[in-house]
């Protein structure tokens, strides 16, 4: 007899604190919102939370306090990067989810985004898209340059974490549809 589930793809999963992660431009938020939607997790956008406005960055240890006071709760989906504080989201999660797109597509996406949205906030409070070359040279770099320090900060902090790697945009929604 095979579980209802089984018939719809992917393994219907139980997650309650999950981290999304990946390059910029590789769809992270949208991803996180719609997996809040289908399973009743709040999402908290960590790009909403670090900048100031003006695009002005907070300490290192400001930016730690910061996540761990919104990392306090027993469900949560988390989006977003920070690598010089994925200790703190990784050692309190269930599940990390990998958005492994690959960079033209992320490149991509994020100057259409940036184009869109060009003078408007949508990132975070006070903080205007504007069409930035080095975001989108870290995005190109991302796999050589970003990729193996994730990586090796789900080795350190996240072994204890169920790991899913979704790399096209069918990976994403037969993902969605499966947990929704």
């Amino acid at each position: 007899m095979t579980s209802p589930v089984a018939d719809r793809g992917p393994t219907l999963l139980i997650m309650q604190r999950v981290a999304v992660v990946g390059s910029g431009g590789a769809g992270k938020s949208t991803f996180a919102r719609a997996l809040g939607v289908s399973t009743g997790l709040p999402v908290i956008h960590l790009d909403e939370h670090y900048w100031k406005p003006g695009w002005v960055e907070p300490s290192r240890v400001e930016w730690r306090i910061i996540q761990e006071a919104r990392l306090t709760g027993d469900r949560w989906i988390v989006d977003g990067n920070y690598g010089s504080t994925l200790d703190v989201r990784l050692s309190r999660v269930d599940t990390v989810i990998i958005l492994a797109r690959r960079p033209s597509v992320c490149v991509a996406q994020a100057l259409r985004r940036q184009l869109s949205n060009r003078g408007r906030a949508v990132q975070a409070p006070g903080c205007p898209e504007r069409i930035d070359p080095k975001f989108l040279r870290w995005i190109w770099r991302y796999p050589r340059d970003s990729r193996p320090r994730l990586d090796a900060a789900i080795h350190d902090h996240g072994q204890h974490a169920r790991v899913i790697e979704l790399a096209s945009r069918k990976d994403i929604d037969e993902f969605l549809r499966a947990n929704g």
